[in-house]
């Protein structure tokens, strides 16, 4: 109702709706009144103050949400999409939220899939399929009595079975286009996986491979030329210059105690590495371990723990698919829901995705530790459980990151016994001044030659400047070789966002035995990342003005409301690439008594990354005035009553002595240690005065006693030698000669102890003679 001025009756209330338009409630007109209270309209239309009046109605509206529950058969006993406890991949939130795959294309390479299967054939698409092994277009299965080759249908199910057809399941992405390469089942060559991972890539948008050497525990291998080549044109020329995704199974030999950075396929950084979990969060029996793995999903585990539902070969259905095979195609699901919600992700991009979403929680293992930026990581699950409702949302708003950038840096300069231990350690400045810089880390290999008598026995550890120790290598009890490493590229995704500049270390350790022996000959430390100082926007402070409360890393505006699906609370304002937080505003360099730090903040994606950091301006720590780094040994100047040591860039305390006579003070500082001896030069002079006044008196008194006697006194005489040892000559006589730390007392041309002896006592016998004589 709209009035010009309006009595509020007690028999009414009023709530305003905006400007001068309210809406009144009559006690007398029940809510579901079947009536359209007409008298009481009348009644308002003819009051003099009142302009306009309507009765309000019930209308009917609808939600617009395209999410409906499946109701596949199956659908209940796949416990990992979504669950009441949320042990889950919270595939649900992203259902609701309206992404189910629909235009993204999943290509599964393995040994077939089965294109007429019921639930998968709404979704295969010819376009991404090829049999590799037999070089026709059709990846149907080869059949035989055992199933062998029903591999890659379970796989193919899991990413994109069809939803609510009476059939089996649902695949994460049910709405995705699937295809499927037949290449594992024949002669598996160089050449067969370059085709398999080349495979139409401007229309195939994710690989998922869950394959690689064996896992025995003694095998080092990994692409040759070919299919490296295949990875490095996937990530720059697939989808558009965006990059070809492929996602890889981390490997099943935890029994054999397999580390998964002897697998060049899944240490890679082109691949996304996938472990599994058990339905209850243990590490399964068959998983490996190890620091290039990025995320994980869920498997199987024990007897009395529940496996995964998927497609099988003849139409048929199972709930028994195993392994890390089973993890790697549910994560290409998820990644195909992201991609859906942001086609413009690249390769990069969708990591970064993966490490800032995934859950540790829920998870157990005995090594989650925390990174030098705050996030939980581990080498059995990575950053944690993969989260399909968060790495959508994050997805929809993220914004590409910067190019990726390369440092290469050797650590070694000559080859290094390696014996039973040996520690490498360097500070490195991360290629600073080049085009090369990096200052915000992704991956981190280390390029590693080294020979060894008995490789197994061999434990390998990088600790990055900011103290993430990650395990490159364990321990493997199988492998006996004495070939070594060849530039092997161990690689390790623990100091993700890290700052790599300072000191890094590897340590390599014998753990069994110290009898073993070996050589270091190459260490390249292989940093790639971003500059995160390079930034296109104008050289200014970027205060976060308007009602706009907070500035994203990219300076777009984060309505704190417009979060709430995720629980995220953003407190601190953050500045584009290349500013730095100051007291709520963005600037390009720090004020003095300032230096660049990391300031955290207080929110977080879902509850799965603790609180990270963001570049700001710090105070310079005491008793630094101002500093080149936030540390006490980096100061540029220093307050009063403190002078600046110019050798260890640290503040001296001056005392009164020292502050009256300041020039005197710093002209007698030669070096480091003479610069602390003025503190104590004062007690020195008090002492040495001391023991020159009692020697003095001492002779005095002796001379003076002699004198008495009448005895005949012949001083001798102390005469300086030339010699370069610093010689000095007493009467003549006796030699003494210093050279540093010496290894002979005396002097070849010098008398002999016997010589002086009996020069003395002739000596005696004369003075006692003459004496005698007197008396």
């Amino acid at each position: 109702m709209k009035q010009n001025e309006c009595q509020v009756h007690t028999s009414t209330s009023a709530f305003q709706v905006f400007g001068d338009y309210y809406h009144f409630r009559h006690r007398r007109v029940v809510k579901r009144s079947l009536s359209d209270q007409r008298g009481t309209q009348v009644r308002l239309e003819k009051d003099p103050k009142v302009t306009w009046a309507e009765q309000q109605v019930s209308k009917r509206r609808r939600k617009r949400d395209i999410y409906v529950e499946p109701k596949d058969p199956n659908f209940e006993d796949q416990w990992y999409l979504y669950n009441s406890n949320h042990h889950d991949l919270n595939a649900k939130a992203a259902w609701k939220s309206g992404f189910t795959g629909k235009g993204v294309v999943v290509s599964i390479l393995d040994d077939g899939i089965e294109k007429n299967h019921p639930d998968l054939e709404q979704n295969y698409d010819p376009d991404a399929s090829y049999d590799v092994n037999d070089g026709d277009p059709d990846p149907q299965p080869r059949y035989t009595q055992l199933n062998d080759n029903r591999h890659g249908t379970r796989c193919a199910g899991e990413v994109a079975a069809v939803a609510n057809n009476g059939v089996c399941g649902v695949g994460v992405a049910y709405n995705a286009k699937i295809g499927g390469v037949r290449m594992l089942d024949g002669e598996v060559t160089d050449m067969v996986e370059a085709q398999s991972l080349s495979l139409n890539p401007q229309h195939i948008d994710i690989y998922s491979a869950s394959w690689g050497p064996e896992d025995d525990g003694k095998t080092v291998d990994g692409p040759a030329k070919l299919a490296k080549e295949a990875f490095l044109r996937g990530v720059t020329e697939g989808r558009g210059g965006r990059g070809s995704i492929f996602v890889w199974a981390s490997g099943n030999g935890g029994r054999e105690r397999d580390n998964c950075n002897c697998d060049g396929y899944t240490n890679s950084i082109y691949t996304l590495s996938i472990s599994s979990t058990t339905q209850n969060g243990n590490v399964p029996w068959y998983s490996e371990a190890c620091s290039s793995t990025l995320a994980t999903t869920y498997s199987s585990g024990n007897v009395n723990e529940k496996q995964i539902v998927t497609t099988d070969l003849k139409s048929k259905c199972t709930d028994s698919h195993t392994g890390t095979s089973a993890s790697a195609p549910l994560a290409a699901g998820i990644i195909a829901l992201a991609l859906e919600a942001n086609k413009n992700l690249t390769w990069r991009d969708m990591q970064h995705l993966v490490v800032r979403t995934s859950n540790p929680n829920h998870l157990l293992t005995d090594d989650w530790k925390t990174n030098g930026v705050g996030r939980k990581v581990s080498h059995s699950y990575g950053y944690g459980l993969l989260d399909a409702g968060g790495i959508v949302e994050l997805a929809r708003t993220w914004s590409n990151v910067g190019p990726q950038r390369k440092c290469v840096v050797s650590m070694v300069s000559e080859p290094r016994n390696i014996g039973s231990r040996l520690l490498i350690s360097k500070s490195v400045d991360a290629c600073f001044g080049t085009d090369s810089y990096v200052t915000s880390l992704e991956h981190v290999q280390a390029r590693l030659t080294l020979s060894y008598n008995r490789r197994g026995k061999l434990a390998i550890h990088l600790i990055s400047p900011a103290g993430t120790r990650s395990t490159l290598l364990h321990p493997r009890f199988h492998d006996f070789s004495s070939e070594g490493f060849n530039d092997w590229a161990f690689m390790t995704t623990h100091s993700w966002d890290e700052n790599p500049t300072g000191v890094w270390k590897l340590e390599i350790e014998n753990v069994a035995s110290a009898n073993d022996y070996g050589t270091l000959t190459q260490f390249l430390l292989v940093l790639y990342g971003t500059d995160s100082a390079t930034s296109s926007s104008p050289e200014k402070s970027q205060p976060g003005g308007g009602s706009c409360k907070t500035l994203d890393l990219r300076q777009m505006c984060i309505d704190k409301v417009a979060l709430c699906w995720n629980e995220i609370e953003f407190d601190p304002q953050e500045c584009n690439s290349g500013y730095y937080l100051f007291e709520q505003s963005c600037v390009k360099e720090c004020p003095a008594g300032f230096s660049v730090g990391r300031q955290p903040i207080t929110y977080t994606v879902g509850n799965s990354i603790a609180p990270a950091s963001v570049p700001a301006c710090l105070p310079c720590p005491p008793p630094c005035l101002t500093c080149s780094s936030l540390s006490p040994q980096a100061c540029l100047s220093c307050p009063p009553h403190s002078s600046l040591d110019p050798f260890s860039s640290t503040c001296v305390h001056l005392n009164q002595y020292m502050r009256e006579s300041p020039g005197n003070f710093m002209a007698a500082q030669p070096d480091r240690e003479s610069a602390l001896q003025p503190a104590s030069q004062l007690p020195v002079t008090i002492a040495v005065l001391s023991c020159v006044a009692i020697f003095a008196i001492f002779v005095g008194i002796f001379l003076l006693l002699q004198l008495r006697s009448g005895a005949l006194i012949k001083l001798p005489s102390l005469e300086a030698s030339s010699g370069p040892g610093g010689a000095f000559s007493l009467g003549g006589n006796r030699m003494v000669s210093y050279r540093g730390i010496p290894t002979v007392w005396g002097d070849d041309e010098g008398n002999t102890d016997s010589e002086n002896d009996e020069f003395d006592g002739h000596h005696e016998r004369t003075a006692f003679i003459k004496t005698q004589s007197a008396l």
